[in-house]
């Protein structure tokens, strides 16, 4: 792999060419854990747009973005962090973030419930037009991994409505703003990790610094106005017993100007038994000494929100002590590109 291949996805959109594109990602899966996306539907000016708001809100005063911080979104993890506020196997991620997530009613029976992630988002008073684009974004990209999803159980020899049928009824899913500042040299952004759902999708600005590790070493994955980077998570390998491999991946920080991403992730729903799929072949690999992190993804039974759970409160650890269920979460961060 020398580097991330892209693949026209408009025939899938369209209906005309499943098999086609089905192939190729199946084959990207596959070989490589990542691929790029073009004629996703989803218009490229959409992207500037967000990018160009999410520099507004970052460029706020500090007291300005603490009316929207974290900490007051309780348990539906939404809001604000500042620079060096989360954390990747231990240590901060320099860059800055917003979460956001499905807007849920006070009414809903899981924000009723307390159930975590499940919510309200946290809307910031300027820039206004931050929600309204951001509403329409999250429903964009929704449906486009609905799309994606299909040519992947088509790919797996399934029907190409299956996996969407068994776990994507009511899918977790989940948009991030990033900021990384730029800095001399070539410095951490974000420390070695896989993300723990099903299907990332990534839009980041020209400032580049997102790699992905090979056998042969990391490589660059340079930004394309008009693509969108995917990646398998843990889930995924999980689904397809290490048929297609969740890929380790981190940033760089910039060192000319900052670095403006927007990853959405595409997971399974919160309470989906995330079981391997019944294909052919041996039994899902003990792949710990494979992994960034040196545990196995196979070894989990239970659904994708508790596998979740067990993750997310080291990302924000005085958080996770107040808002999360008690216990001994252990993880890495989710959300960082």
């Amino acid at each position: 792999m020398t580097a991330v291949p892209t693949i026209d996805v408009g025939p899938l959109l369209d209906g005309t060419d499943l098999d086609a594109v089905a192939g190729a990602i199946d084959h990207a899966c596959r070989e490589f854990g990542f691929f790029s996306v073009v004629n996703h539907g989803v218009d490229p000016e959409r992207f500037a747009t967000v990018a160009s708001l999410a520099r507004e809100f970052f460029a706020l005063p500090p007291e300005r973005k603490q009316r929207v911080a974290m900490s007051r979104g309780g348990v539906a993890w939404r809001g604000w962090f500042p620079l060096d506020g989360e954390l990747t196997s231990g240590i901060p991620d320099h860059k800055e973030g917003y979460y956001f997530g499905r807007e849920l009613p006070a009414t809903d029976p899981r924000v009723q419930a307390g159930t975590p992630l499940h919510g309200p988002n946290l809307w910031p008073e300027e820039p206004a037009a931050l929600r309204e684009v951001l509403t329409d974004s999250m429903q964009a990209l929704e449906t486009l991994g609905g799309h994606l999803t299909r040519a992947i159980s088509y790919a797996l020899g399934l029907g190409a409505d299956t996996l969407n049928d068994w776990w994507f009824r009511d899918p977790v899913v989940l948009l991030r703003l990033f900021q990384y500042p730029a800095g001399p040299g070539a410095t951490r952004g974000v420390g070695e990790h896989t993300d723990y759902g099903f299907l990332t999708m990534l839009w980041q600005d020209t400032s580049g610094g997102l790699q992905v590790r090979t056998d042969a070493g990391w490589i660059d994955v340079p930004p394309e106005p008009a693509a969108l980077v995917c990646n398998i998570g843990d889930m995924l390998d999980r689904l397809t017993r290490g048929r297609y491999r969740s890929t380790a991946h981190r940033v760089v920080s910039p060192s000319a100007t900052d670095r403006i991403s927007v990853p959405f992730f595409f997971d399974p729903d919160w309470d989906a038994r995330v079981d391997a799929l019944p294909l052919p072949g041996a039994a899902p690999p003990d792949d710990a000494n494979h992994r960034w992190d040196g545990t196995s993804v196979h070894t989990f039974d239970g659904t994708y929100g508790e596998y979740l759970m067990t993750k997310v409160a080291k990302v924000f650890p005085e958080l996770g002590s107040e808002v999360l269920p008690t216990g001994s979460p252990a993880g890495e961060s989710p959300s960082s590109r």
